[in-house]
């Protein structure tokens, strides 16, 4: 009889294979999702803090009035209560920063739609002042977070939190376990 080395894997050998690698994949696309979903909630808080940031730059630079406001698709400033495209009255709209020129707006910076993410905030307009870049009426908070349940089994961990205080530096940071909102508490100096 004539026996000869086969090399090779069995079929039994591939079904036990493919099973191992379901089975992990099923533990694994729950922590991906969390993982992309607060990534995605990250990089929006860190184009908010950019924006900001620029906007009191340019009013202190131009010597003119720097407004951050809610927009449409057209780029148009929405009002306080107007929903936009997508039926949402948060800034998850997107938001545009102009700059007065001899009484027009000038387009400086446009941050698309991000419906994923919701993002409340008070109010709908933020106008930031030369010759200091102070903001328009004071302490403003943004609150970000999933609008679907992904992260709800993470908690407050989820969310970010941003503040402006009238004259100072922006902060963004991860909400804690006590804190269940974006509150006014002052913003702490570095």
């Amino acid at each position: 009889m004539n026996l000869r080395c086969l090399s090779g894997f069995t079929l039994v050998e591939l079904a036990v294979a493919l099973a191992v690698i379901a089975v992990v994949a099923t533990f694994a696309t729950p922590s991906v999702v969390v993982w992309h979903k607060r990534d995605q909630i990250d990089a929006r808080a860190r184009m908010m803090m950019s924006t900001l940031t620029l906007a009191r730059s340019e009013a202190i630079r131009r010597g003119a009035r720097v407004t951050l406001c809610r927009i449409d698709a057209a780029r148009a400033c929405l009002a306080a209560s107007k929903a936009c495209d997508g039926g949402s009255t948060d800034w998850s709209c997107g938001w545009g920063l102009f700059a007065d020129r001899h009484g027009a707006r000038v387009l400086l910076r446009m941050q698309p739609t991000a419906s994923a993410i919701a993002i409340g905030g008070t109010g709908s307009e933020l106008s930031f002042t030369s010759p200091s870049g102070q903001v328009i009426g004071g302490f403003r908070s943004f609150d970000l977070s999933a609008r679907d349940n992904a992260l709800k089994s993470l908690g407050v961990r989820g969310r970010r939190c941003i503040r402006l205080a009238a004259g100072g530096p922006g902060d963004a940071r991860r909400l804690r376990n006590g804190d269940m909102k974006c509150s006014s508490r002052r913003v702490r100096r570095r």
